[in-house]
């Protein structure tokens, strides 16, 4: 079975000082977690507090929410997976849907950054989605093919399983609005399918896909018990601790 993976993605968010508070809560209250993965993702400069933190949370992983596809250089601003992993993170976001409308980011950058953070020893979390237009349009199966197979580009097929695939929609991420679990379980299958034409059907059957878009703890039970639906990437609800933690419960009672 493909182990459910539940990522908080912290986003531009939470000072040092409300990052300590958050974990001082999450930790208090978290309690053994051993049938899911659990991801934090927080801005780069809480990462060394929160990887400080994990050590008193063995089952908590790290991870950040982006880099660059180079090792070192003149990129001012920017980091590799060489700094990342020196930090002990374990994840990182590639290709979110905000990178790539806000910052320019291409199918061939995005590549770039995957293959980049495998060769670092990072896991990849590969963001995917469409736009409200492209799915009005009957175009979401043609977006999600491409950034699928683009993202995939000289990735070896031994490493595919240690990518995670975010599906998100864009028009769900923040709105308020989720896909229904049909239609969010249709993307994922679609995607799956794609994986086991870049590789093959065992390969993709281990590669682990999570729904993104408004996910909270009122959804997430009928989110996780989709077949192809492997664990959640959270965005606003990740960033209250209480929130987080019942996400987790919520995802752990669909295992029962």
């Amino acid at each position: 079975m493909r182990k459910i993976i539940l990522a908080a993605n912290w986003k531009m968010n939470l000072t040092q000082s409300e990052a300590e508070s958050y974990v001082t809560t999450f930790a208090s209250e978290i309690g053994e977690v051993d049938d899911v993965e659990v991801v934090i993702i927080p801005p780069f400069t809480a990462i060394p507090l929160l990887v400080s933190a994990s050590e008193k949370m063995p089952s908590i992983r790290i991870g950040a929410q982006n880099m660059h596809w180079e090792k070192s250089g003149a990129f001012t601003g920017e980091v590799s997976g060489a700094m990342l992993r020196a930090l002990f993170v374990k994840y990182v976001i590639l290709g979110h849907s905000e990178r790539r409308t806000l910052f320019g980011e291409t199918d061939e950058i995005v590549n770039r950054k995957v293959r980049s953070a495998l060769d670092a020893g990072l896991r990849p979390i590969l963001c995917v989605g469409e736009t409200l237009y492209e799915r009005e349009n009957d175009k979401v199966e043609e977006v999600l093919g491409r950034q699928v197979r683009k993202a995939l580009e000289g990735v070896a097929q031994k490493d595919l399983p240690e990518i995670v695939i975010a599906y998100e929609p864009c028009w769900a991420i923040g709105t308020g609005r989720t896909a229904s679990p049909d239609q969010a379980e249709n993307a994922h299958a679609f995607i799956r399918s794609v994986l086991s034409e870049v590789s093959n059907s065992g390969t993709a059957d281990r590669v682990r896909i999570q729904y993104g878009g408004s996910v909270k703890p009122e959804n997430t039970e009928e989110l996780m018990r989709q077949k192809n639906i492997d664990g959640a990437l959270i965005g606003g609800a990740g960033l209250d601790p209480r929130s987080f933690v019942r996400i987790i419960r919520n995802a752990e009672a669909t295992l029962g």
